[in-house]
């Protein structure tokens, strides 16, 4: 429960304290202690396989989803100390504005909190709908005109989506009329443990309309177009919870739903093709548009769009091995992409662009930074030993095991050209450049916000190499969930 409160606790705190220091300071420590809630809820999920409290749940498919929020929103609210007071020493916000980023970074927190951790879908869609609200404010705090543009972007296609998932959610409940007792409506574990006696061809209709609605909101295509606006517009530490969080969070609801539909059909070829066909069209939108892009920021937006199409590629071969590939891609992806908008934060700080042609010698200017985004581009890319190559390699061969060739190799295809899209299109940035103007005095601006950059590029380097056995044993037991084994 501390999970919950805590965060609306620091969210009234926070609407009555004026200090800065003081703001700062409050919003670490709550992180921190929900990190550690976490913690401790992880091990017991580990030995006892679940824990459950009244309308709180959490098994191993919604702990590692969670644990994921819980670190980034800690990594994220400390990189905002020093992200925040550069933004008002060089007047990008007013003061008195701190207040409200954080009773909105917090509020989001217990969203997707919220969303993770309750066991009926019905609170899990609210839950999912209200980070849309949350998070909306956040992606237009600039007020500026295209920050503003994004947010009403943002809102109105993600509104749609989550209506269109509210009606899969009808249906869900339909199909299990007469089967389930009133108490349990849209519980998960009961029409999991039901799945059998639920109405085939009303669930067939509730994964589309849910896959459909939340995957507006988890950036799959051609539903992604909201994506890369709020992405880029957003401040770097809530670009970086868009992209390393919310994502999956609206994952989690099709996964819940995939895991019942593919027990009541005994198959798995009904959503395995549609996840197949929206996760190669999601690649294949963001190798297009990473090729050509101009954008920095935008360009790691649509990275995250390829990078939830692999999740849902790896989800919709339904092996065992591909569904241990796509949870782990989920932890990689959000750790790697969450360093890359972190560290893009400080670089715009620095050259005040996010055109990648107005930027040049960033090792030079920003070494640590630089560094980290040049190391960061090459995990994202998914080259060895990063842990997104890991993940990425599971997947690869799980779907030649399968025996889709033709898919498999369309499949390696589109990742080698994002690779060199991305490789054509940002490595200019890491070397001087005479046409470009002189870049601006070298050293990093953020400490606070170097130090979890660092942080981060350790962690995607480990998870390459070594995964701890409790790391294995909750992936392991999340896909036996999943496919029902």
């Amino acid at each position: 429960m501390l999970l919950w409160i805590l965060p609306l606790m620091a969210v009234m705190l926070f609407g009555a304290i004026k200090n800065n220091k003081i703001l700062h300071g409050l919003s670490v420590f709550t992180s921190a202690i929900l990190v550690v809630s976490g913690l401790i809820i992880t091990l017991k999920v580990i030995a006892e396989g679940s824990y459950e409290f009244n309308l709180f749940y959490v098994d191993s498919i919604s702990i590692i989803i969670l644990d994921i929020v819980l670190i980034i929103g800690f990594l994220a609210c400390v990189y905002s100390v020093g992200y925040l007071e550069e933004e008002i020493k060089h007047e990008k916000i007013l003061p008195g504005r701190l207040r409200l980023y954080y009773i909105l970074l917090h509020t989001f927190l217990f969203t997707m909190i919220l969303a993770l951790s309750v066991k009926n879908m019905g609170i899990m869609w609210i839950a999912i709908e209200a980070t849309t609200l949350a998070s909306t404010f956040l992606v237009g705090f600039y007020n500026d005109k295209p920050a503003i543009e994004a947010a009403w972007k943002y809102i109105i296609i993600c509104s749609v989506g989550i209506a269109i998932a509210f009606l899969g959610i009808i249906f869900l409940h339909l199909s299990s009329a007469g089967t389930i007792d009133s108490t349990q409506i849209l519980d998960w574990t009961v029409l999991y443990g039901k799945a059998g006696s639920l109405k085939s061809p009303i669930l067939r209709l509730a994964f589309i309309f849910i896959f459909i609605g939340f995957g507006t909101k988890a950036g799959l295509a051609p539903m992604h177009t909201w994506l890369p606006d709020a992405h880029s517009q957003a401040p770097s530490p809530i670009s970086a919870m868009l992209s390393g969080v919310l994502l999956n969070s609206a994952m989690y609801a099709i996964i819940r739903t995939l895991a019942i539909v593919n027990k009541n059909l005994g198959t798995s070829e009904f959503t395995g093709n549609i996840m197949i066909a929206a996760g190669l069209l999601s690649i294949a939108f963001a190798a297009v548009f990473i090729i050509t892009q101009k954008d920095y920021k935008t360009l790691l937006a649509y990275s995250s769009i390829e990078h939830m199409g692999i999740i849902a590629f790896g989800l919709g071969l339904f092996t065992p091995l591909s569904v241990f590939g796509a949870l782990f891609h989920m932890i990689n992806h959000s750790l790697t992409k969450s360093m890359l908008f972190l560290s893009a934060g400080n670089i715009l700080q620095k050259y005040g662009t996010r055109e990648i042609a107005k930027i040049n010698d960033l090792l030079k200017t920003l070494p640590v930074t630089g560094g980290a985004f040049l190391l960061g581009l090459f995990a994202i890319a998914g080259t060895p030993p990063f842990g997104v190559f890991a993940s990425e390699i599971n997947v690869i061969i799980s779907v030649f095991e399968k025996g889709q060739i033709i898919i498999g190799m369309i499949f390696i295809l589109l990742l080698a050209i994002i690779f060199a899209g991305i490789g054509v299109t940002l490595f200019s940035i890491f070397y001087k450049n005479s046409s470009v103007e002189t870049p601006p005095p070298r050293g990093e601006g953020n400490i606070y916000g170097s130090a979890v950059i660092l942080l981060l590029v350790g962690v995607i380097s480990i998870t390459g190499l070594y995964m701890p056995v409790s790391i294995f044993t909750l992936l392991n037991n999340a896909r036996n969930i999943i496919i029902g084994g």
